[in-house]
């Protein structure tokens, strides 16, 4: 075995990865690139894939369109039962080698390798029978250049999960190249990483739209720099509009979701910021989440997954965007409440509110800033 090149274990599954990769702060993209940090990303895709394969009558076809050195693909070769076959695709051939490598010593024959661009490699899986009933795009950057051949290469009733890691362009420091990658535009706030989630799955939805094809999210991760939307496909047009605006007033803290442009706080009557167009509807599909929780117990993945999908289950269902602790303290200039006391005085008051999984000190509820301002200032 190369020193450059060691094995390590993920889940179940045995990795090749450089050696540097492990050791260097930041992982070498030469010979190619592992993030050993991305594991809790990879897990909740061994989850999420596992659960959604349980109740797909069809076959367990696996599309990784930029696979890297494979350890997400050879995870689900190797950790999700009766996978039919798995098919990676990259243009580093170094890191194919890699992957080969890997599935060998996990002794798997269920799986091809293809060396294509990534949307050649989709186009020559996008006829019937050829079709992935999970399709993975996990770019560097945005993934927008590839959602259209992504959707196209899977199944009617398959699942598509996107990757954007272009974190500077969907928090709004570069407005123009999110207009031409999102066809929205960011806000900053204390709940960016929803408004960039929002932002991702309102393209795949222009996108889907304009192929004829209905897009539902069944789950959304984020940790890290990583914002990661799991997407049911089906192939049939889609009668309901989901895209629409979230407006901020950075000022009183007031936020609404809304299907025009509205320029000014019903509040406070300050000037709006406003977000969007983007994705409006639901994050998370409560009964998929179920199953993706059930799954936790018989996977070999990290404790803080069934914890992160508690949350997810609990805030199915509230409106778009949360709160955070350290901002209703500073509208209402006082000392921040515990989490769980804020959320139980809250429902107590007669409103819905409960923890979210994108941000460990924010809840969502259907109050507004003033009432909640009100009730826990008291």
């Amino acid at each position: 075995m190369s020193s450059d090149i060691i094995e390590t274990v993920e889940g179940k599954t045995k990795i090749r990865v450089p050696n540097r990769s492990l050791t260097d702060k930041v992982p070498p993209m030469e010979p190619a690139f592992f993030n050993p940090k991305a594991k809790l990303n990879r897990d909740f895709s061994i989850i999420a894939y596992s659960a959604f394969w349980k109740k797909f009558d069809g076959p367990k076809i696996f599309l990784d369109g930029l696979t890297g050195i494979g350890a997400r693909a050879i995870r689900v070769a190797t950790e999700i039962n009766n996978v039919e076959k798995v098919i990676v695709n990259d243009v580093n051939p170094n890191a194919l080698d890699l992957a080969r490598e890997s599935f060998k010593i996990n002794k798997l024959k269920n799986f091809e390798v293809s060396e294509n661009e990534v949307c050649r490699f989709f186009s020559l899986h996008s006829k019937k029978n050829s079709r992935g009933s999970i399709v993975d795009v996990d770019p560097f950057g945005s993934p927008s250049k590839y959602i259209d051949c992504a959707i196209r290469a899977t199944m009617h009733g398959g699942l598509m999960s996107v990757t954007a890691t272009d974190l500077q362009v969907l928090h709004g420091l570069f407005n123009k190249a999110a207009r031409r990658r999102y066809h929205g535009i960011p806000i900053k706030t204390k709940f960016s990483n929803e408004i960039a989630i929002r932002l991702v799955l309102g393209c795949v939805n222009v996108i889907a739209n304009r192929l004829d094809i209905t897009m539902t999210p069944l789950f959304v991760d984020n940790a890290m720099h990583y914002y990661r939307a799991y997407i049911k496909i089906l192939t049939r047009p889609d009668q309901d509009e989901k895209l629409g605006y979230i407006s901020y007033c950075k000022h009183c803290g007031a936020r609404n979701v809304e299907n025009m442009i509205v320029s000014q706080c019903d509040n406070c009557n300050d000037k709006l910021q406003v977000g969007g167009p983007l994705w409006i509807g639901k994050l998370f599909d409560k009964e998929f989440i179920s199953m993706m929780k059930n799954e936790v117990k018989e996977l070999q993945v990290d404790k803080k997954c069934e914890k992160i999908l508690e949350k997810c289950i609990d805030e199915e269902g509230l409106p778009p965007t949360y709160y955070t602790l350290d901002e209703i303290a500073s509208i209402t200039k006082s000392a921040p409440f515990a989490l769980d006391k804020a959320i139980k005085k809250l429902q107590n008051s007669g409103y819905n509110a409960s923890k979210t999984s994108l941000n460990p000190t924010g809840f969502r509820t259907n109050a507004k800033i003033n009432e909640i301002c009100s009730i826990l200032k008291n």
